[in-house]
This record gives C-alpha cells, structure tokens and sequence, in this order.
C-alpha cells in the first residue's frame, strides 16, 4: 500500500489517498476515477510529501489511548452538529450567503461542504464560518 498526498487543481482542496501500489494512481487517473471530495472535479494531481514510517516500538499504548479519546470528542461533536443544524452538502456557501444576508433566516444553523476559496471568499464578505474535522462514519 502507498499513500499519496493529492491536491484538486480547481479547488485547491488537499487530500489524503491510499493505493494498492503506484501504478494504481496513475491506472485510476487514466480511467478518471479519481476527483475531489469538496468540488468533484477530476483535476487530481499528486503534491510532494516526506516519507513517513513508523514501527510498532513508534506508537505507545498512552498514544493509541489519546488518539481513541480525542476522535470519541469529535463525534460527539458530530452527533451535535447533525442533531441541531440543516445538513446543505456542498451548497454551504450559497447557504451561509443567504442567511447571512436575509434577516428572517438569522437563527438558521447549517453545516455542508465549501472549498477553501469558498471560505476565504465568505470571511472576506463578513461571514464567519469554523471548520471542523469530520471523521467518516465508517472504521478502516
């Protein structure tokens, strides 16, 4: 397995993957199969990163047992986020502009998916946003 850090060429939105080797990058991105998560575009290019390895003596049960600890805070974050605000997938720019903006929508809270850009954009006009990590519902 290699990981490769990728990066959209529209959105600019970096990303983490895993391939089973490296032709498999460059066998997915011939076939388009690759796109980004944020915009869905498929100008998906490698960026350089470091090596990293680690061997079992490297991670320390205390670690495992802060990483568990904090990834259970973030989703209980996430359980309070999907309880009490309107999920508008990648719409959150549109969303954030038209509450922001109309009066009667000023007690409206929304959580979706924005581009960098998009978020630099919104902070220019005003608009405060917070980003936050969102762990996948689903264990690898």
């Amino acid at each position: 397995m290699i990981k490769y850090k990728l990066i959209c060429k529209d959105c600019n939105n970096i990303f983490d993957s895993w391939f089973s080797n490296s032709k498999e990058y460059e066998k997915l991105k011939k076939k388009k199969y690759l796109n980004c998560h944020i915009c869905d575009s498929q100008k998906i290019e490698k960026t350089l990163m470091a090596p990293n390895v680690l061997n079992s003596s490297d991670i320390k049960s205390k670690d495992i047992n802060k990483i568990k600890e904090i990834k259970s805070k973030l989703r209980e974050f996430q359980k309070f986020i999907k309880d009490n605000f309107k999920y508008v997938g990648t719409n959150f720019a549109h969303e954030a502009r038209s509450i922001h903006y109309d009066p009667k929508k000023k007690n409206k809270a929304i959580y979706g998916k924005a581009s960098q850009k998009e978020i630099e954009d919104l902070n220019q006009e005003g608009i405060k946003t917070d980003e936050f990590p969102w762990i996948e519902d689903k264990e690898n």
